[in-house]
């Protein structure tokens, strides 16, 4: 598997990786029409738009590293309910 592909696929890189499969489950299974699949892109997008302002508040406090780790992540999602 190819080096980018592999850190899409890892949980501390990206933390939207349920949103992908999901998205792209149901890609496969109404056969590529994504207005058949436009709830979970909506969900994704979602997801994407929450860690990145995650990471941009991190970024402006100096915490490094800027991506919550999987398990900070978890975290996270615990103490907030699922935001997105």
């Amino acid at each position: 598997m190819p080096r980018r592909v592999q850190q899409l696929r890892d949980h501390d890189t990206n933390p939207c990786l349920v949103e992908t499969d999901a998205s792209r489950k149901c890609m496969d299974e109404n056969d590529y029409k994504k207005d058949m699949c436009t709830a979970y892109f909506l969900q994704y997008k979602s997801c994407r738009k929450f860690w990145h302002d995650i990471m941009m508040q991190r970024k402006r406090n100096g915490v490094k590293p800027e991506m919550p780790s999987a398990e900070e992540r978890k975290k996270i999602l615990e103490s907030m309910g699922k935001p997105y």
